[in-house]
């Protein structure tokens, strides 16, 4: 494992120990990879762009994922998917950047499916842009449009024309970060409730984007100053950044194959005997019909999976969950909690009445009714080290807020 250097804005060690309720074993892999990949949820890659936008067919629910709304209940993310800057469509260009370059297909190349050369030869760009290109004629094969799964001959010509928009609206801002891992390729922050991860409209500033152009400013030509995926203001937790280029498409990829895994714990309103019975939710979400900030369990919505890898018990009502995400779409632990009837503590969007059971003690009730964000906690990421190819795990303690509301609710519990 990798040694994490000395960091001034932090004394996180590579591995920090937790409570004792959480797993200490990662999701294995052969849980995760029997779902298809999201290719419309990859962050957009330019070296010279800051932000690039992903020409992707998307529905339209999907493109609305990371618009923001003011007063938006639905935060600025979701349970951790990976970024798409499909929005950012309408958004002010600084500049703008005209790409207009022509391959040839040689014979070793032969063979292969329009979009996985074009992967392969036109580096500076994510796979979801060249797929939207291909779809939308900007990159052309023999001078017509075809499909990405057509295969090419030698002497083929692929010619890529298109115009990139430049934002430069992101400022860095002196803005303190908690790193709990760090070494030359990637960043790992521990995110604290009430931080925005990338502004967006209404949230301008004050994001952790802002705050890591301040303390890595070499990081401005990064998309999203090189997230990977994000998680909602009103969750605490892991938070994985690439602090190159390679490093942030390998890690994306590593998404996207689901060799990375993130775990979380979070307090819920229901008893062990019923949550055990979920062990997997396999539900579609997508967008509300109605109320657009909101997502729900629906029959056209995106392919979502989440497991319950724990159900410990803090009293006959309410338990604390170890979550695994086998896909991330938007709020995606909290709508499936909800749909089955055991909404997380706190959470005021998809809680409601259900979050207070019967039998709860005058205390016990206050914590939970005067609980002031979803009880969620991104508390473990494993990756595979995307230069020196070590697995890398991290870990950091469910925050106080958490573990106080853990206490009452467990209050003696044990003693019966």
């Amino acid at each position: 494992m990798t040694n994490p250097s000395t960091h001034p804005i932090s004394n996180h060690s590579l591995m920090t120990d937790s409570i004792a309720q959480e797993s200490p074993n990662p999701m294995p892999n052969d849980v995760l990879n029997d779902s298809k990949p999201t290719d419309d949820t990859q962050i957009t890659l330019n070296e010279q762009l800051h932000d690039s936008v992903a020409a992707e067919e998307a529905a339209p629910e999907d493109s609305e994922i990371l618009a923001y709304e003011e007063g938006d209940d639905s935060d600025d993310g979701d349970d951790g998917d990976v970024i798409d800057d499909s929005e950012d469509d309408d958004a002010p260009a600084a500049d703008q950047t005209v790409v207009n370059v022509i391959h040839t297909v040689t014979e070793d190349e032969a063979g292969l499916r329009i979009d996985k050369l074009a992967s392969q030869v036109f580096t500076d760009f994510s796979r979801v842009q060249l797929q939207g290109w291909i779809s939308d004629g900007s990159l052309l094969h023999n001078g017509q449009v075809q499909k990405p799964k057509v295969r090419v001959k030698a002497e083929d010509v692929l010619h890529l024309s298109t115009t990139l928009q430049q934002h430069s609206e992101d400022q860095p801002e002196n803005i303190a970060i908690d790193v709990v891992y760090e070494d030359d390729d990637v960043l790992v922050i521990d995110k604290p409730v009430g931080m925005v991860v990338h502004p967006g409209a209404g949230n301008q500033t004050g994001t952790l984007v802002n705050a890591l152009l301040y303390h890595y400013p070499q990081q401005h030509h990064l998309p999203r100053a090189g997230l990977v995926h994000r998680i909602d203001k009103d969750t605490s937790g892991l938070l994985l950044i690439g602090k190159t280029k390679p490093a942030q498409m390998a890690l994306m990829e590593q998404l996207k194959d689901k060799s990375v895994y993130r775990h979380y714990q979070c307090v819920v309103a229901g008893d062990a005997a019923s949550l055990l019975r979920h062990r997997r939710i396999d539900a579609p979400i997508g967008r509300h019909r109605n109320q657009r900030t909101k997502m729900t369990v629906m029959t056209a919505g995106r392919e979502a999976v989440t497991h319950l890898l724990e159900v410990t018990p803090l009293n006959e009502n309410y338990c604390l969950l170890d979550v695994g995400l086998e896909t991330g779409r938007t709020h995606q632990i909290r709508v499936h909690l909800s749909h089955i009837t055991y909404p997380i503590v706190g959470d005021r969007v998809y809680g409601g009445r259900r979050q207070l059971r019967a039998g709860l003690s005058d205390a016990q009730r206050q914590a939970i009714s005067s609980f002031p964000r979803q009880a969620l906690h991104a508390y473990a990421l494993g990756f595979v080290h995307p230069t020196t190819g070590e697995d890398i795990e991290v870990t950091t303690p469910l925050p106080e807020d958490m573990q106080t509301l853990i206490s009452v609710l467990s209050d003696g519990y044990d003693d019966e």
